[in-house]
């Protein structure tokens, strides 16, 4: 007998040991049950899903749309207030009448056109600087009796014939024109003298015409180029004593 017959043979055999027959009823019972428990967590799961979902529709609602509550009545809006002036600064620069006050002293160069600079005081009548009466004025001198201004400069604090130097301005160009370091000294002065980088340099020194104790100088534009660079600006009377530390 071949193999494949052998296992045939076998095949055929009644079991040794009998089975009872399958519960049909039974198994039917517990599947629907298994199927039920299924269907239920699945429509658990639903219905958990579905409140999830309302819930972030709601909350999406709610954030779109904040709950309207009744507002007070609005209170009118005040008036705008007026707008408020600017400070006046005080200038260090006031500006000076045209007239010269006193003699008018050439300065020894001409500028921008080969026109005479020359410099002189001129009356100031500021409220706001009670003590301030003149100051100084560089300026083209263009015929007789007509001066086109460049720079002004004057005390702006305390008095203007306090002991001491004032109103010292310049070392810029203006027009074209460079307009010397300049100033005056009120007191017995008859030099002006300072440093620059190391060196020392002379001031031209006038008395002014209408009060000789008052004297105008001004430095040479090839010697000092800004009044920052003087360090520092020293006066001497007649007998060669220093007046300022």
């Amino acid at each position: 007998m071949t193999d494949l017959e052998t296992l045939r043979s076998a095949l055929r055999e009644p079991p040794a040991e009998g089975f009872a027959e399958p519960d049909l009823g039974a198994i039917m019972t517990k599947g629907r049950r298994i199927r039920r428990r299924r269907r239920l967590a699945t429509g658990a799961g639903g219905v958990a899903a579905a409140v999830v979902t309302v819930l972030v529709i709601v909350g999406a609602v709610a954030l779109r749309e904040p709950a309207q509550q009744p507002l007070p009545p609005a209170a009118s809006a005040p008036a705008a207030p007026a707008p408020m002036p600017a400070p006046a600064s005080p200038s260090i620069t006031a500006a000076p009448s045209d007239s010269p006050l006193g003699d008018v002293i050439p300065l020894g160069y001409k500028g921008d056109g080969g026109r005479e600079l020359v410099i002189y005081a001129s009356e100031i009548d500021e409220p706001s600087m009670p003590d301030v009466r003149f100051g100084l004025q560089v300026a083209y001198r263009n015929g007789a009796g007509e001066y086109e201004a460049l720079l002004a400069a004057n005390e702006f604090k305390g008095s203007d014939r306090s002991f001491g130097f004032h109103a010292v301005d310049g070392g810029d160009l203006i027009r074209g024109t460079f307009v010397p370091v300049f100033g005056y000294f009120s007191g017995p002065a008859v030099r002006v003298t300072s440093t620059v980088r190391g060196k020392p340099v002379e001031a031209q020194v006038i008395p002014w015409s209408e009060d000789p104790s008052v004297v105008i100088f001004w430095f040479s534009p090839g010697q000092v180029e800004s009044p920052y660079v003087l360090t520092p600006l020293v006066a001497y009377d007649a007998k060669g004593q220093r007046l300022t530390k």
